[in-house]
């Protein structure tokens, strides 16, 4: 199902409305729905849709021919030697035909690993042939970065010829529900701890119709599970494969997150894993973090974790267990799950009040919200400031409590918050606090001695509570 993709469609669809001809690229990780998309959207414009593999050039200009010949019939007739003739052949028959399109070529690094002189061919064809044909033209990869290296860049060949640009993003985690059904507060934190957005993660869950420990421990302990070898195929099937970051994912997961101590596990030298990190934060994999108040431009202050809810999960309980997951029954598996889970949780909580809390639509309209740290000070979960304005410091806290939060626990918490010392580096003139929960006991109070209690509900609504 198309799961939240409405404003993405009604970007692509603007381009067919247009007179003239345009350019799509479209970026997004793995698994993120991309292809399901993309392909959608083709199917309904009724366009050409190809795929792109490792084969051979001359097999992928063969299967592209094929492709376009659904749509314009006798186009796969002729042997293509190369690129230029194939879409020259293209733009022919679409003006014949009166096709404009779209015609989308998903996993294009593919076809620029077997054809590197394929960007230039492009623009050449984009800028005279699908000009002047009107056609409506997308071109989608996985890596951002590394679509943004063959199309986006200043020094590429089709720099400033996209109409239209846009990386795919994770699912906003209300459409779980829509997904798996209903879920209360920590249900649907607990689903988003095992599957994150990935739209291809929720479609396997939802077909299990259990709760979320039982189905990962199917899904990706069990070693026949679908998922079991999941992170390994996702790294297998970038172009080029990947399979030689798996250290440095290792090593993060491990739980070494500044680059000097990833440098120590894996004895190399610090300067030689700049690139592989940030392949890595392109496949949407990792994410490099400053303190709150920090420029991003520090490096000593830096950490890289990962970023992807499935990934951090796959590592701490598949990548360095899979002896005993192999060996152990399934209860034995279940169990050394629910050991690892309040750990999982708790981290993907913080993870989602950081990127919610800015949808929030309250008295307070808050920008981007981080994490701060420093030396042996207490951490805060989350730090923001309003978008507008000045002098007042968002400081919040997130507690994956299993329970609803009661009036009892709550004023423990709020004394805890109140007495606890503010970010150094910063003096706010008012300061707002709050505690982030999964669920508040019905009853208990919203606002107590000045610090808002936020349960999953708000934020995954975006609405700020009612004292």
């Amino acid at each position: 199902m198309l799961w939240d993709r409405i404003d993405e469609l009604e970007r692509l669809n603007r381009l067919l409305r247009r007179p003239s001809s345009s350019l799509a690229v479209i970026s997004g990780r793995r698994r993120v729905g991309k292809t399901h998309l993309l392909s959608e959207w083709s199917r309904k414009a009724n366009g050409v849709y190809f795929i792109a593999d490792a084969s051979d050039a001359s097999v992928q200009r063969r299967y592209f021919a094929e492709a376009v010949a659904r749509r314009l019939p006798r186009f796969a007739e002729l042997e293509y030697s190369d690129w230029r003739r194939l879409f020259d052949r293209l733009s022919q028959d679409a003006v014949h035909a009166g096709f404009r399109g779209p015609i989308v070529v998903d996993e294009l690094p593919y076809l620029v690993a077997t054809s590197p002189e394929l960007p230039s061919v492009l623009q050449q064809w984009v800028d005279h042939g699908a000009s002047e044909a009107g056609l409506v033209v997308a071109l989608a990869g996985s890596s951002q970065r590394m679509m943004q290296g063959l199309i986006l860049n200043h020094d590429a060949p089709l720099f400033g010829r996209a109409t239209e640009a846009f990386a795919l993003r994770p699912l906003h985690p209300r459409h779980l529900r829509e997904a798996l059904g209903e879920l209360d507060g920590l249900e649907l934190l607990d689903a988003w701890t095992a599957w994150g957005g990935i739209p291809r993660y929720w479609t396997l869950a939802g077909l299990e119709k259990d709760q979320t420990l039982p189905i990962v421990e199917r899904l990706v302990l069990e070693p026949s599970g679908i998922l079991h070898e999941e992170v390994t195929r996702l790294l297998q099937e970038e172009s080029p494969p990947a399979t030689a970051l798996r250290s440095l994912l290792d090593a993060i997961g491990g739980g070494a997150h500044r680059v000097s101590e990833i440098a120590a596990r894996l004895e190399r030298q610090v300067t030689s894993l700049s690139r592989g990190l940030d392949r890595l934060i392109g496949l949407g994999l990792v994410e490099r973090e400053v303190p709150f108040g920090v420029s991003e431009r520090e490096s000593k202050r830096s950490l890289y974790r990962l970023c992807d809810p499935f990934t951090r999960m796959w590592f701490r309980l598949v990548a360095a267990n899979r002896g005993f997951l192999v060996m152990a029954s399934s209860e034995e598996r279940l169990a050394h799950l629910r050991g690892a889970w309040p750990a999982l949780r708790a981290e993907s909580f913080e993870d989602l009040c950081r990127s919610l809390l800015p949808k929030m639509d309250g008295p307070t309209l808050w920008s981007v919200a981080k994490r701060w740290w420093h030396g042996n000070r207490p951490e805060w979960d989350v730090v923001a400031e309003p978008r507008k304005g000045a002098g007042t410091l968002l400081v919040g806290e997130a507690r994956a409590l299993e329970k609803p939060l009661g009036k009892q626990r709550a004023l423990k918490e709020v004394q805890e918050l109140l007495v606890r010392p503010l970010p150094t580096g910063v003096t706010p003139s008012r300061v707002e606090r709050v505690l982030f929960v999964p669920r508040v006991e019905k009853g208990c109070p919203r606002r107590i001695d000045g610090v808002w209690l936020i349960e999953m509900d708000d934020l995954v609504e975006g609405r700020w509570p009612s004292a």
